[in-house]
């Protein structure tokens, strides 16, 4: 009398070739740059406006700007950035965008 019970073996699985170097890409950065033109107040209320951020850190982010003469006060896909970009334009501050890295 034969066992009903199969058993399987292993079988094997050739691995597909992966490119290992894949690259990764690099978030966009959105830079504000200084200004002669906007009061550093407003400057500071844009950002917590359009980004959402705390008083504090919006302040820290204007302070680069007046000292410094720039800030990335964003970064991800080129999309969001260039959105980032437009509506800081609206609000008549100087951005632009580029890539990290």
């Amino acid at each position: 009398m034969m066992d009903a019970r199969a058993s399987t073996a292993p079988v094997e699985v050739e691995r597909p070739d992966i490119d290992e170097s894949v690259r990764l890409e690099h978030p966009w950065l959105v830079i504000v740059w200084n200004d002669p033109i906007n009061l550093m107040n407003y400057v500071t209320y844009v950002f917590q406006k359009l980004f959402g951020y705390s008083r504090e850190k919006a302040h820290r982010l204007m302070m680069d700007v007046h000292t410094k003469g720039r800030a990335v006060v964003s970064s991800g896909p080129k999309e969001r950035a260039e959105l980032d970009v437009a509506r800081l334009h609206q609000h008549g501050l100087w951005a632009t965008m580029e890539q990290s890295g």
